[in-house]
């Protein structure tokens, strides 16, 4: 059994020798060491301005939960800056409900249903470093016409470093070879579900990846494969995540965890991942230590209160107790 923290290399061809592999096939298993060297610097005379300004597109009536946790993760991860973006209807909602973050309305045609031309010049107005996309955004075509152009910025200087989920990634999901519109650095974070829509519009049937759910190999080469595809770096979640970077490198973080079964914990994650990137990770970088430092504070849930019963509210201060640990090494 390998050693976790180690590379794992895959068998190489037959007649090769081992340190013939290539370096993009070797498989990270991410521990403490791994990230701590990642983290982040705190410098001392740092500000809020210094450690990244995170815009949160997320969040409707029906699941204002999903952008709350978002906002709260993000800063537990430590962003200097957590600004939440809604329909301008549902401003004064959120603003009663988010407390460290600020909110920004976005114009709307309807009530709850933004106008996308100018929330799109709003989002692109406001001062960030990252964005968060997608958790609990209302479904619909303007909602769907926000998310593609704003991925589909072409402009360096206008195009932030950008998480991609839940109704982002399905908006996406609809539209054949969508990764060609999206020029933003991204981190997708699907789940095995959302995965196997956005790569039946890459052309691959669900039964060509086989057992995303339960078979580490092939998770890894699905990811993989997708990562290369759509030149994004991709974070399968899971059990033992994987996550995979367009120049073919991945790797898999070692939690399995059935008490993170739970509504809303991938909301965590994005936030997490958001905030980390807000602070100057690159993409790569900032999915694995959002992977892990979300699967440590899950585990610390787990022993303390068992398999059942960890919500996703109880995630965000572990976040931030097992940064402080890694950060001590």
């Amino acid at each position: 059994m390998a050693e976790r923290g180690k590379p794992v290399a895959r068998p190489p061809a037959t007649g090769a020798s081992p340190a013939d592999a290539d370096p993009a096939l070797v498989l990270e298993l991410l521990d403490d060491a791994a990230i701590a060297a990642l983290l982040p610097e705190r410098p001392a005379r740092g500000h809020k301005g210094t450690f990244g300004k995170l815009l949160v597109i997320a969040g409707s009536l029906d699941y204002a939960g999903a952008a709350l946790l978002v906002c709260r993760a993000a800063g537990r991860a430590g962003a200097g800056l957590v600004t939440l973006a809604v329909p301008e209807s549902l401003q004064p909602l959120f603003a009663a409900k988010v407390v460290e973050a600020t909110t920004m309305g976005l114009p709307e045609d309807d009530v709850e249903e933004v106008q996308p031309e100018d929330a799109l010049a709003r989002i692109l107005d406001h001062e960030h470093d990252a964005v968060v996309v997608g958790p609990g955004l209302r479904p619909g075509l303007a909602t769907a016409e926000l998310i593609v152009g704003l991925l589909a910025v072409e402009d360096e200087s206008s195009r932030p470093s950008a998480v991609v989920d839940a109704e982002a990634l399905r908006s996406l999901a609809v539209r054949d070879e969508w990764w060609e519109r999206v020029h933003c650095p991204c981190v997708l974070t699907p789940h095995a579900g959302e995965f196997a829509r956005l790569r039946a519009a890459s052309g691959v049937a669900s039964d060509e990846d086989g057992d995303l759910a339960t078979d580490d190999t092939a998770r890894e080469a699905a990811v993989r494969d997708a990562a290369r595809r759509w030149r994004q770096v991709v974070v399968l979640k899971g059990a033992k995540t994987v996550i995979g970077a367009p120049d073919g490198r991945a790797a898999q973080a070692p939690f399995e965890n059935p008490a993170l079964a739970s509504g809303g914990t991938g909301d965590v994650l994005a936030g997490t991942i958001g905030a980390l990137l807000a602070q100057g990770l690159a993409p790569y970088d900032a999915a694995r230590v959002g992977v892990y430092l979300h699967g440590a504070a899950g585990e610390v849930l787990r022993d303390r209160l068992g398999d059942a019963g960890v919500l996703a509210g109880d995630l965000p201060f572990e976040i931030t107790l097992a940064r402080k640990r890694l950060a001590v090494r």
